[in-house]
């Protein structure tokens, strides 16, 4: 126990027992506000202090509160089953998840580290491929990615940086340490959940901000906007037109495109408000073109350009990848970054952060099998029902197999599925991620979180002092992606050292 720890004062609430924390008990995971004597952690003391002071049915009129303020505001998200788009509230828990100052300086150097490695590896990997040669990488994983793009080899992109906007999922295991499951960086979602969950929780429940000095996210579209600008081709004017490329309403992220276009103050376009001409993109308004410098798209690599990628799309724009070779647009996140986050790479971010930074990593990845090495393919197939299986190229928690809640029947199609295309998956042991008191049938009870901080790179590398956290609403599910049936709540990270 540290000094700090151990000199702390007790206070007449320092256990759940009785109210909204009377049933409240801790599994074998990592518990985010307690103890495992169920005493509050100190960063979490006076927010303890609050809600053990609020009445089951107060703290139920606020949850009534936050729901109807997200559906006021059209927060919403779209789940795709059985071919039919369902719009959904975005559900929002209003207990927030606290980060001490000193935690967040690990995670925002361990990012920061995590995202420099990444693009050093995009440029060398579409240019020189010294790591291929030196075979610290498996040049056939690169090669037979799904998303490697052959006819960008060479092909140069604005600054040398790959990744602008980058959301990697972290974890906590049972000790507490922070992990890294996964990096998105090719359109990484979800930061528009992040700031509305802090307007909604400062409107239903200020008074829980009381005590606590906790950082700020609201200039995220402002920063943002200074990378787009920052890439803008070296012709551009000087105060460069950026947009927002969308695939239209019905992409369950619409509400985040047109949250961030409208707080950035640039325009919301479709591909078929976009058109190309002599190598340059063009914007259609009721005032004829207008040129196009960067555009912030959110349609992935496949969809951009039919004339390079999927003929039949028509949410992209034809031409578009000509332009952009030819030097006349930017792209964020420029097209091929898919490779860095094929979860058959993640396994050697470690090393490629070895190789090129000479640094050890900061935050360590989960132990991850590779079943296109012989030994671990017998060990996966032999403990399916203990591992997390995971199909390299999917995301939205589809794709999975979580062994201790799967079925026998599946856990022999998995295995076929192994044997037949081994280069699809990676397997991982199934970690309990951390849990957070969240509000369920009329008290707090333990549910499994994850963390998502956003990361910004341009002139300089920004870690947004927040996140998204997302939670896990069933009882004992692992799985915290709104389209299985998760939640979120608002992240705090504070900027005061005295409160850790």
């Amino acid at each position: 126990m540290s000094t700090i720890e151990s000199s702390r004062p007790t206070f007449a609430t320092t256990r759940p027992r009785e109210g909204l924390f009377g049933q409240y008990a801790l599994g074998q995971a990592y518990d985010e506000m307690f103890d495992r004597d169920l005493t509050p952690r100190r960063h979490y003391e006076p927010l303890f202090r609050r809600l053990a002071s609020l009445a089951p049915e107060e703290f139920r009129r606020r949850k009534t509160m936050t729901d109807l303020s997200m559906r006021q505001d059209g927060v919403g998200f779209t789940v795709y089953r059985a071919e039919e788009g369902i719009e959904r509230v975005w559900p929002m828990d209003p207990v927030p998840r606290i980060i001490s100052a000193r935690e967040w300086q690990q995670i925002e150097n361990g990012l920061t580290q995590r995202i420099t490695a990444l693009n050093l590896f995009l440029h060398d990997v579409y240019h020189e491929q010294h790591i291929l040669r030196d075979r610290v990488v498996d040049p056939h994983l690169v090669y037979g990615g799904a998303y490697f793009r052959r006819e960008f080899v060479n092909a140069a992109v604005p600054k040398k940086i790959y990744i602008h906007v980058c959301g990697s999922d972290l974890i906590r295991d049972s000790d507490g340490r922070y992990l890294v499951l996964e990096d998105n960086g090719r359109t990484p979602s979800g930061v528009s959940y992040m700031l509305q969950n802090r307007q909604v929780l400062k409107r239903v429940f200020p008074q829980i901000f009381d005590q606590y000095d906790v950082r700020l996210t609201d200039d995220y579209p402002a920063v943002l906007l200074d990378v787009l600008k920052y890439i803008a081709p070296p012709a551009a004017a000087t105060d460069p037109t950026v947009v927002l490329l969308s695939p239209g309403m019905y992409n369950s992220a619409y509400f985040e495109h047109s949250f961030l276009a409208q707080r950035m103050g640039i325009e919301l376009v479709e591909g078929r408000d976009l058109v190309v001409d002599q190598n340059r993109v063009w914007m259609r308004t009721t005032r004829g073109l207008r040129r196009v410098d960067v555009i912030y798209r959110r349609i992935d690599d496949d969809f951009l350009d039919p004339l390079t990628f999927r003929s039949d799309s028509i949410l992209g724009v034809p031409g578009l990848v000509n332009a952009y070779r030819a030097g006349n647009i930017s792209l964020a996140n420029s097209i091929g970054t898919g490779i860095a986050d094929d979860k058959g790479i993640y396994p050697y971010v470690p090393d490629m952060i070895r190789y090129y930074l000479k640094q050890d990593a900061i935050l360590p990845n989960v132990e991850t099998f590779r079943p296109l090495v012989p030994s671990h393919l017998s060990h996966v197939l032999a403990n399916l029902d203990k591992l997390v299986v995971k199909t390299v190229n999917e995301s939205g928690g589809y794709g999975m197999l979580i062994g201790p809640a799967s079925t026998a029947e599946q856990r022999a199609e998995f295995a076929r599925l192994l044997r037949a295309k081994p280069r699809d998956f990676i397997a991982q042991p199934t970690i309990q991620l951390s849990t957070h008191p969240t509000f369920v049938d009329g008290r707090l009870e333990g549910r499994h979180v994850d963390l998502r901080p956003f990361i910004l790179c341009g002139e300089r590398t920004t870690v947004v002092p927040g996140a998204l956290t997302r939670v896990a609403l069933p009882r004992g599910s692992l799985v915290v992606n709104s389209s299985q049936g998760g939640g979120s709540k608002d992240t705090w990270v504070l900027a005061d050292n005295d409160q850790d």
